[in-house]
């Protein structure tokens, strides 16, 4: 038995001192737009700002409202509304009757074979014109200058595609302890450190901000490719990278802000959707996630009571390295360290949240997303 604790909690100190620590030195390292100076005037192509709203009454205006508050002098601002039931598109006609940089694609029915949200970005993409696309969602806020300072990042890297890692409002201290461990596990699932090496298969994609070149998304397949896709943004960052094109990360919590959910039970049903269409609907790969989270970020801290000797040394190690690493990405996302201590807890409840989705994902035999039932054989098929 000591054997197989020294074998569990040394290979959990290696996961974390070797693999984890290379990670989060690569994502500290990451451009951070505060760095990056504003592109003028003459250095400003045409971008599209594409976005789609269903329902989305409550958040829209104020983030609507920052969108056509940018400080960028050659932009548009299209705007699918995807069957919404509440005063969403009253309020996007609203807007648009004020300012004609606003335009509005109205969508009525959904094709079969497609997501709403990968159909609805699809359509705001036909309607537009710009050299540059900017792909957000209705409830994410822009400071002025994240589009001056977005374009100057991609001109001196000769990138094809950027996504910005945004600040996420928390409030209570569940929901800090869940997303800190959540930007962690982003961290560690996209290995920032191979972001711009073509010959990586890192990625990543951020639905609240992803600029990409007009060809180059042309060239990756556009939406259409991504039709049942439910986490497009990730497969959007993929595809493009697949294709040959130039992308990374840059961090922007100052620039880029969105409340996702409101309390740890929200971000739980909220994720139900996403994360077993992130393990590709595999039942093994959840397995494999789910063994690797516990034995990582969970066991070393629930087994320290119990240990003495090496065993000890070596669990303590991991945990004190998880904890270490955690504390750094929380300073990245502009959170208290001392949520790093909570990492054990943001672990298990990573884990209860891909086995529920695994399982209510199973049980229904489909997800439902907005009001929309979307078969899991469906699914599965339109994976790429």
């Amino acid at each position: 038995m000591h054997w197989i604790a020294l074998f569990l909690f040394g290979f959990a100190a290696l996961f974390w001192l070797s693999y984890g620590t290379r990670v989060v030195w690569s994502a500290v390292r990451l451009p951070k737009l505060r760095d990056i100076s504003p592109a003028n005037d003459a250095s400003c192509p045409r971008v599209s700002i594409l976005f789609a709203a269903r329902d989305e009454e409550e958040k829209l205006p104020e983030a609507l409202e920052t969108l056509l508050a940018l400080d960028y002098p050659n932009f548009e601002i299209v705007a699918a509304d995807d069957r919404s039931k509440d005063a969403t598109r009253q309020i996007l006609h609203a807007n648009a009757a004020r300012d004609s940089r606003l335009r509005i694609v109205n969508i009525e029915e959904l094709p079969a074979g497609w997501l709403g949200k990968p159909h609805a970005l699809q359509k705001a993409f036909e309607a537009s014109d710009g050299e540059w696309l900017l792909f957000t969602d209705a409830d994410v806020h822009l400071h002025p200058e994240t589009l001056r300072r977005g374009i100057a990042l991609v001109q001196e890297r000769k990138l094809d595609h950027l996504t910005l890692m945004c600040r996420l409002v928390m409030e209570t201290f569940w929901e800090k302890a869940a997303l800190t461990f959540f930007a962690m596990g982003l961290f560690l699932l996209a290995d920032p450190s191979g972001l711009e090496d073509l010959r990586s298969k890192s990625y990543v994609g951020v639905g609240a901000f992803q600029l990409v070149r007009r060809p180059a998304y042309e060239a990756a397949g556009t939406h259409c490719k991504l039709a049942l896709e439910v986490v497009d943004d990730m497969r959007l960052a993929r595809n493009l990278k697949l294709a040959g094109f130039r992308s990374t990360m840059g961090l922007a919590t100052e620039f880029v802000s969105v409340r996702w959910h409101s309390g740890v039970g929200n971000i739980v049903r909220g994720v139900t959707k996403n994360f077993f269409a992130a393990a590709n609907y595999s039942l093994l790969t959840v397995a494999a996630q789910s063994a690797g989270l516990f034995f990582t970020s969970a066991l070393p801290f629930l087994a320290l009571p119990f240990l003495h000797g090496a065993a000890l040394i070596v669990a303590a190690v991991a945990a004190g390295t998880a904890i270490a690493l955690e504390g750094i990405v929380a300073v990245l996302m502009e959170t208290s360290p001392i949520y790093a201590l909570a990492h054990p807890l943001g672990a298990l409840l990573f884990i209860y949240m891909l086995l529920r989705s695994t399982a209510v994902t199973m049980w229904q035999g489909g997800v439902t997303w907005r009001d929309t039932f979307y078969s899991l054989d469906e699914l599965r098929r339109g994976r790429v």
